[in-house]
């Protein structure tokens, strides 16, 4: 994985504006490998769409993958005769590869890729953007396995895509449903952050920064969508698959070690509901108490198993006090991943330092509990000794919760500082409208309500917007 790179404070979600009418509020790319047939007709098909439905300017950009036929010069013939068509060349193979040079250097606001035999309907391009330009999202994706997606392909393909998916939601707790449908769209500056932390330049660039964009608490929509398989597809499935796998394997170990920077990515905006003080409710109580609940549970099971096992060789008190130190370690370790969401290996050792202090004043509580047993009667049963060893270490989970909470892993998180206007990035383009325009493109989402597929997006950013500070330009009313 890329730690090398220092991804910053992603910006607040806004309205997207453009500044200049010539430069264009969405950028399509489209990754081609030797598709001199069917080019011309995808890229004509999607202009056509784009100048028919699309309110605001936009760009077509043709990323050649180091084409051996002519798709080169039939790229060159497109970007000549339409004017909102644009190609570039990577002498490298790659879709990944290709996604991250045009989105780089592309300096539309909102950027999104599709698939060169469009498979995907167009009508869903527009509810696909409207949720980033009105600044609701960060990313959106194209869903074929959402439930009023209409998807048309063989059992074989059908398998492979749900198998993969369940892959992602069993090993990286992926909350997406569809990761490789080839219809997706990201906001600029999202992409400016994320970018540089995404490694794979092939098949599995699309799911690695969705899994890192989840993670970092970045919001991601889905939009269903119509899709009918192309049965000319060049894609080799199992090649594919087992690249995919690798990238997996590869995604899961780098969130297991905590060697990836999300947490400078967690929270990235001014605003969110979860941040807000409310009077008499503790920041992120109900959820540290839910997964301090569930990790207790399973220690206190670990902690019996092993009471059981080490009573067989030594005596109660022995045994509670090697059950005990061991199911500690593990618990201490378990709350500071899920429960209070600490990642790397800073502080680990003084938190296992902590955590065994806890651990001595619960085992002060349960030796003091099994001590009042031996002293009330001769030779207890062992399920006497079970019993009052559980009751014992329900008041010290109590206890160590609150120790945790207030001592060990307190919440000291800072407010971040106010983002700051980043100069957008060159474009290789030149495009010829300069004309100069204020224009707040979230007026796209009345346009996406002409499908019925734009009712969740209209819906989300129809809620009342936090106050966001002031423009510094004389003519931004908002």
């Amino acid at each position: 994985m890329r730690t090398d790179s220092s991804p910053g404070t992603l910006p607040a979600r806004e309205h997207l504006p453009a500044g200049d009418a010539g430069t264009p509020v969405l950028d399509v790319v489209i990754p081609v490998y030797n598709e001199e047939k069917d080019l011309p007709p995808c890229v004509r098909r999607l202009h056509e769409h784009l100048a028919r439905t699309f309110p605001y300017a936009f760009r077509i950009t043709i990323a050649d993958n180091a084409s051996t036929d002519t798709t080169p010069l039939v790229a060159a013939r497109l970007a000549a005769e339409i004017p909102e068509v644009g190609t570039v060349r990577l002498e490298l193979k790659g879709r990944g590869r290709a996604l991250r040079t045009v989105w780089s250097a592309s300096d539309a606001p909102v950027l999104a890729y599709m698939d060169v035999d469009l498979s995907t309907d167009l009508n869903a391009l527009l509810p696909l953007v409207a949720p980033l330009i009105s600044g609701h999202s960060d990313l959106a994706i194209g869903s074929r396995l959402a439930r009023a997606s209409r998807v048309v392909r063989g059992p074989k393909r059908e398998f492979v895509s749900r198998a993969y998916n369940l892959i992602l939601r069993g090993s990286l707790q992926a909350r997406f449903s569809d990761a490789q449908c080839g219809f997706k769209a990201i906001r600029r500056d999202v992409a400016q952050v994320l970018l540089p932390l995404v490694e794979d330049t092939g098949w599995f660039f699309d799911t690695e920064l969705l899994v890192l964009a989840e993670r970092a608490g970045l919001r991601i929509h889905e939009v269903p969508v119509d899709w009918v398989d192309d049965p000319d597809s060049t894609v080799h499935i199992v090649r594919t698959a087992a690249e995919d796998l690798k990238g997996v394997w590869r995604v899961g170990k780098a969130l297991a070690t905590g060697s990836l920077p999300l947490d400078r990515l967690v929270r990235p905006f001014g605003d969110d509901p979860r941040d807000r003080e409310l009077t008499g409710v503790p920041h992120g109580l109900a959820r540290q108490l839910v997964g301090f609940c569930v990790v207790g549970g399973l220690s206190t099971l670990f902690y019996l198993v092993l009471y059981s096992a080490f009573r067989q060789a030594v005596g109660p008190q022995t045994a509670n006090a090697l059950a005990l130190l061991v199911s500690a370690v593990a618990n201490t370790a378990a709350n500071r991943r899920l429960t209070f969401g600490v990642r790397g290996r800073g502080g680990a050792v003084r938190h296992q330092a902590q955590g065994l202090v806890v651990f001595g004043i619960g085992l002060v509580l349960t030796s003091g509990s099994l001590a009042a047993l031996n002293a009330a009667g001769d030779s207890p049963a062992h399920s006497t000794e079970l019993a009052v060893l559980i009751a014992a270490n329900l008041a010290a989970t109590v206890l160590r919760f609150l120790l945790f909470r207030a001592w060990v892993f307190p919440d000291r998180t800072e407010p971040a500082p106010p983002p700051t206007a980043t100069a957008p990035s060159p474009s290789p383009y030149a495009w010829p409208h300069q004309a100069t325009t204020r224009l707040h493109a979230a007026e796209a989402i009345t346009e996406a309500t002409a499908h019925p597929h734009a009712a969740e997006a209209t819906d989300a950013t129809a809620r009342p917007r936090p106050a966001r500070p002031c423009s510094t330009d004389p003519g931004d009313t908002r």
